[in-house]
């Protein structure tokens, strides 16, 4: 199947609609019909300002980000890109022309 991979970089403690965003995006991926939708926690990280930033074992949630990851036709990826626009999101985002298949 060919398609678009989407990655999106979303700070973990920011709220949408009172939902953290991360879930929200899931939520609206679904929602446009998108057939799947990732979210990974980083362990470090460094963005453009080049400041590093560690998960600690008593350090509290809200420094790193979350990345979420898509795979679906380039229509449902623009629609969720768009929506993140019109909704005023400011994320860093990575998309590229990808093939998916099972292996049996």
């Amino acid at each position: 199947m060919q398609g678009f991979f989407l990655k999106l970089f979303v700070p973990e403690a920011i709220r949408h609609h009172g939902d953290l965003l991360y879930e929200w995006i899931l939520k609206q991926a679904e929602l446009i019909g998108i057939p799947g939708g990732t979210a990974m926690r980083a362990l470090a990280a460094f963005g453009r300002h080049g400041h590093l930033h560690e998960q600690h074992f008593f350090e509290l949630a809200g420094e790193l980000p979350i990345t979420l990851e898509f795979f679906a036709a380039d229509e449902m990826i623009e629609q969720l890109l768009a929506l993140l626009i019109s909704e005023k999101h400011s994320l860093f985002y990575i998309k590229f022309r990808a093939e998916a298949g099972q292996t049996i």
